[in-house]
């Protein structure tokens, strides 16, 4: 009996596999949730390390790894140039954490945040902040901003929100995955690597503040800001209030599932999707790596339980549609 239960194990990893991927740490806590259970569910393996969109991006083009994660999206004519495939798995939130001793339940307004970003607002206790926390004791401390020292796509979507909000940010830094923040200059400033990185840093800094994906800022037991959004009201960053922004994504599998959907309409307006990329030569690899997701899609309640909005099941079918024309659908 023994050796027929051995034998059925070595039969069954005899077909497992391995893949590997790199970049985004926006949803590494989502993608190693999926791991542990694709793992357990069919003894294959998924190494995915989180070292930075711009780094994702880097290493599947030059073919390092299988797959790339980065939160920036590419135009169809980069995924064209570089011959590859690009699909959406989450959404999720962009935080403004802070760490201001006494001070909870913060509320900024877009001018306030503009300020603050553009070092223009240099003390905790400024007439636009205090403008909407009456009852805070708002010290006369310095603001020490923390940001991102890799190039991120999380600090493309919040420069890109930034960029929507404010027509001086715009003009003057635009959207990027890295960038001189004007408070680097001014010497207020810390940079962390990768999400966990700028946690680390805001929960060691008193009087700091920096953006922050929810599921990082959340395990770290980070203060969030209740933030002004497009419409003027002022939204909570939790999930319910992602997802009433995340309604008006509207992505396009014609154009890859290219979409930059921070500053919505209504609902929390930082906000953003995170995507993978696929070498369009590697099918066979292209289909273990979608057999993954595929896992993923169908375990919605892993990413809403780390504060991830699931992609709806109209966009996922069009995704799993994407795969079946290109090839690289799931074998089972």
């Amino acid at each position: 009996m023994k050796k027929l239960v051995l034998g059925a194990l070595v039969a069954a990893s005899s077909f497992a596999y391995t893949i590997n991927g790199t970049g985004a740490t926006f949803p590494y806590p989502v993608y190693k949730s999926w791991i542990k259970g694709f793992y357990n569910a069919t003894g294959n393996k998924v190494n995915y390390t989180g070292t930075g969109s711009g780094t994702g991006i880097k290493e599947v083009v030059a073919r390092h790894v299988n797959f790339g994660g980065s939160d920036k999206p590419l135009t169809p004519a980069v995924l064209k140039k570089a011959k590859l495939y690009m699909f959406p798995t989450v959404v999720g939130g962009i935080t403004l954490a802070y760490n201001v001793p006494g001070v909870n339940n913060l509320k900024l307004s877009e001018a306030a945040i503009e300020g603050i970003v553009l070092g223009a607002i240099q003390y905790w206790d400024n007439p636009l902040i205090a403008k909407y926390n009456p009852n805070a004791k708002l010290p006369h401390k310095k603001i020490t901003f923390v940001h991102r020292s890799d190039k991120s796509g999380t600090t493309f979507n919040f420069t890109y929100y930034l960029s929507k909000m404010s027509k001086i940010w715009r003009k003057n830094y635009g959207a990027k995955k890295a960038i001189n923040w004007p408070t680097d200059e001014q010497g207020r400033s810390i940079a962390g690597k990768g999400n966990f990185g700028v946690s680390a840093a805001i929960k060691t800094n008193p009087y700091s503040i920096g953006y922050v994906d929810y599921a990082d800022a959340v395990k770290n037991k980070l203060n969030l800001a209740t933030v002004q959004g497009r419409d003027n009201k002022f939204y909570a960053p939790t999930p319910a209030n992602f997802a009433k922004g995340a309604a008006y994504a509207g992505f396009d599998p014609k154009k890859d599932f290219y979409k930059i959907i921070a500053y919505p309409k209504k609902g929390y307006p930082i906000i953003a999707a995170t995507f993978i990329l696929l070498p369009k030569e590697a099918k066979a690899t292209d289909k273990k790596v979608t057999e993954f997701f595929s896992y993923g899609y169908d375990h919605d309640e892993m990413a809403s339980k780390l504060g991830y909005i699931p992609l709806p099941s109209s966009v996922k079918a069009q995704v799993k549609a994407y795969w079946r024309s290109h090839g690289i659908a799931p074998s089972k």
